[in-house]
């Protein structure tokens, strides 16, 4: 029976290095052969930790891998470590270590025995290390696509240990698209064919993340020049890729928005050249032509204008005629119609919103500020503006930036600002409801637009452009205004202005049936055409007082509500028959003090 000397002498004589480690992690005993190759004495080892006789890369393992891992398993197997004698001599060598218990199941001790590497392994040793440890997503494989070994980055990148990867095919970590490529001996035939450089591939990390990489490969080849394993240098591309997809994406999507504008500018370009006769203003009476010398004085300059006159006077053709006249003529004129944006939309519609501001944003908008850079914004119905937006109107008139809604990039325009309206904005400002900072910015140079009323030697000039105008439009031949209807024409108050006059010709137009213009069957008052046509108006009313001009407009207004069925706007409502737009009437209304009559019970 071998007794516990037997057991200690055999221990420390044993031709290979050994160490017996307490359970608290200090050494026992240390054989003769350790202490020998490290120069060491007994006492000096005893009692102390391994770690004071390892380099400090090697002392950092066993602390946080080789003793977790030998509690865990009971077990290490040739693990490498690096012991220092000494003299400072590193001494490379792997060891096996294994815990011994007692029957009782008790710890008694971990033997552990170091075994020296040679000169060859060292070699490779280091290069296994230094592979591992390489900041670089490495991998090799055998001829049959296999892994051998992996860097620590590879596995950090995929989130694998060590242990789950080694000997597993290298497609079982691609993603199923790059799998389909290599089926049926095609990896196999890659290998084969030896180094390969920026291959494109996906792998899948464990946690199902696909990672984008580029892959180049080296070939080892055995004594009969055949690939028996390849390495393998992966470059992880993600956020390259995702970075170029976003800029592709974001560069199409200005693309779009910049066909988009081009095609908007384009659409309100030839909108406004039809709406406003490509800018020719007709007539030569001297109210209009005391209007014109106002529109050379300011036309050039930069200057704000407010245009001001009755519904119908035409002050989009003004401020068509000021924009053509300006240094801006090559840049873009946009016309934003007040009456017409919904309250909540002002914001968006001047200013543009991002994708996602507001329930209903599915896409970025420019405003329309933004829209007419470099050229003129016309802000028709100027007054309509709610009070609460006018200040940040005021805002982008004074510094010339704003915000798209929803966005916290501020952008800069160059934009000349005409603004437009038929109601009284000083009157506006004492009742609280426009601000008097905003008027003054608008009405930098104000013109008043004539209205029709005053333009006595104009009105039958226009008459006759309309007609051959409409004509060429509906393809007619050209109608004859005979000299009875010019006389209407001149004695009529036209309480809609030019777009009364030119809506009555148009009507006309569309009803007469022979060579004549049937003027009777669209101008409000005259009688049917055969017999002495006359306007129904006070008799010898060569001028009119400006009462008798307003009871006129109020009994005209009232006359077209009644055929209308007192219905304003729509399809035969009172506003077309007048020719004028349904909220400049609803202001008439008001201003007339006009109400449909109480039913009788």
């Amino acid at each position: 029976m071998i007794t516990q000397d037997d057991y200690q002498w055999l221990f420390r004589k044993a031709p290979v290095m050994a160490t017996s480690i307490a359970e608290d992690g200090v050494y026992l005993d240390v054989n003769d052969a350790m202490l020998q190759r490290l120069g060491f004495q007994r006492d000096e080892m005893v009692g102390h930790k391994p770690e004071e006789f390892t380099t400090p890369e090697t002392a950092l393992r066993v602390k946080n891998e080789l003793r977790p891992a030998l509690r865990r398993t009971g077990k290490l197997e040739n693990k490498p470590v690096s012991l220092v004698a000494r003299s400072g001599e590193v001494v490379e060598c792997v060891t096996n270590a294994l815990v011994e218990y007692d029957r009782a199941g008790e710890f008694l001790r971990t033997v552990a025995m170091y075994s020296e590497i040679s000169d060859e392994a060292k070699v490779n040793f280091r290069y296994r290390t230094l592979y591992r440890e390489t900041p670089a997503m490495l991998h090799t494989v055998d001829a049959e696509g296999h892994l051998v070994t992996v860097t620590d980055h590879w596995l950090q990148k995929l989130g694998y240990t060590r242990d789950e990867v080694i000997g597993r095919p290298i497609t079982d970590f691609f993603s199923s698209a790059d799998r389909r490529l290599y089926v049926e001996g095609r990896l196999r035939q890659l290998i084969k064919e030896g180094a390969f450089t920026n291959l494109k591939r996906q792998m899948v990390a464990k946690d199902g993340q696909v990672i984008d990489l580029v892959m180049s490969a080296i070939a080892h080849k055995d004594e009969k020049g055949n690939v028996d394993h390849m390495l393998v240098a992966s470059k992880d591309v993600t956020e390259r890729n995702r970075a170029e997809r976003k800029l592709r994406q974001t560069l199409a999507e200005n693309a779009r928005l910049r066909d988009e504008l081009e095609r908007e500018r384009d659409y309100l370009r030839e909108e406004v050249n039809v709406a406003m006769n490509f800018g020719r203003i007709v007539g030569t009476s001297p109210a209009l032509r005391r209007m014109l010398n106002r529109i050379e004085a300011v036309a050039e300059t930069p200057a704000n204008v407010l245009v001001q006159g009755e519904s119908g006077v035409g002050k989009e053709l003004v401020a068509h005629a000021l924009h053509l006249r300006s240094p801006r003529a090559a840049g873009p004129l946009v016309k934003v119609n007040c009456a017409s944006i919904p309250k909540e939309l002002f914001e968006s519609e001047f200013f543009g919103h991002v994708k996602g501001a507001f329930t209903g944003a599915h896409r970025d908008r420019i405003g329309r500020f933004q829209l007419a850079d470099g050229g003129t914004i016309f802000l028709d119905e100027i007054s309509e503006i709610p009070l609460e937006l006018q200040g940040k109107l005021l805002r982008v008139l004074q510094e010339s930036e704003f915000e798209r809604v929803g966005d916290d990039i501020t952008r800069s325009v160059d934009v000349r600002v005409i603004a437009a309206t038929n109601r009284n904005l000083e009157q506006l400002i004492v009742a609280g409801e426009f601000r008097e900072d905003l008027f003054y910015r608008l009405s930098v140079f104000p013109i008043e637009v004539p209205p029709l009323r005053e333009r006595g030697e104009d009105i039958v000039q226009l008459a006759q452009h309309f007609l051959e105008q409409t004509c060429q439009d509906f393809g007619r031949d050209l109608l004859t205004l005979t000299r009875a209807q010019t006389e209407h024409l001149r004695a009529y108050p036209w309480p809609g202005n030019i777009r009364e006059l030119k809506n009555v010709i148009e009507r006309a137009v569309i009803l007469s049936q022979g060579k004549v213009l049937r003027l009777d069957l669209s101008m409000p008052g005259l009688e049917p055409e055969g017999g002495e046509s006359v306007v129904h108006e006070p008799e010898a009313a060569v001028v009119m007082t400006e009462q008798q001009i307003k009871d006129l407009q109020k009994t005209n207004i009232i006359k077209a509500m009644k055929l209308a069925g007192w219905r304003v706007s729509g399809k035969g409502g009172a506003a077309e028959l007048l020719g004028l737009r349904p909220t400049t009437l609803a202001d008439r209304l008001r201003t007339y003090n006009i109400k449909r009559p109480a039913r009788s019970q």
